[in-house]
């Protein structure tokens, strides 16, 4: 007994909705995190790099839940209609899931730095969150950009 189809849409959505549930635990995590660490007793003695550093995280943080959780908002309020623009949905919930690692990507750049401040000298802080940036920056956009490039010139199978 074969299979009935899935119709295109439905797989690529659930395949894209299946990638953003493995972002969203750890972002609202972080985010949980952050919330907690201005009510600690040595946040008051930050200096003023560490505070921009860490309000800055936390905006990202908060924009990247924001960003993530929207195409299921998006999804559920065309929920049980005939939606005649199910491709540009797509496109649109696949830019806002885009924008939302980006995000995610500083969100968790940016935690590096303040937590390496206390542990370690600041140069050794500066070094690993730039090599944490470089870390995100080649494994999420470069390889698979570099792919998609190497296979947009290759002739079709």
């Amino acid at each position: 007994m074969a299979l009935p189809e899935i119709p295109e849409f439905e797989r690529e959505w659930t395949e894209f909705l299946n990638e953003v549930r493995t972002a969203l635990p750890g972002v609202q995590l972080l985010f949980g995190f952050l919330l907690a660490v201005p009510f600690t007793a040595g946040f008051h003695t930050l200096g003023p790099i560490v505070r921009v550093v860490y309000f800055g995280c936390f905006l990202t943080t908060t924009a990247a839940c924001a960003f993530l959780i929207a195409p299921s908002v998006y999804h559920r309020l065309h929920w049980r209609r005939d939606v005649q623009d199910k491709e540009e949905m797509l496109e649109i919930c696949n830019r806002l899931a885009i924008v939302g690692e980006v995000l995610l990507a500083v969100s968790m750049t940016s935690v590096v730095f303040f937590v390496s401040w206390f542990i370690y000298p600041h140069w050794i802080a500066a070094c690993v969150t730039g090599l944490s940036s470089g870390l995100f920056f080649w494994l999420w956009f470069v390889l698979p950009l570099r792919r998609r490039g190497h296979e947009q010139g290759q002739p079709a199978r």
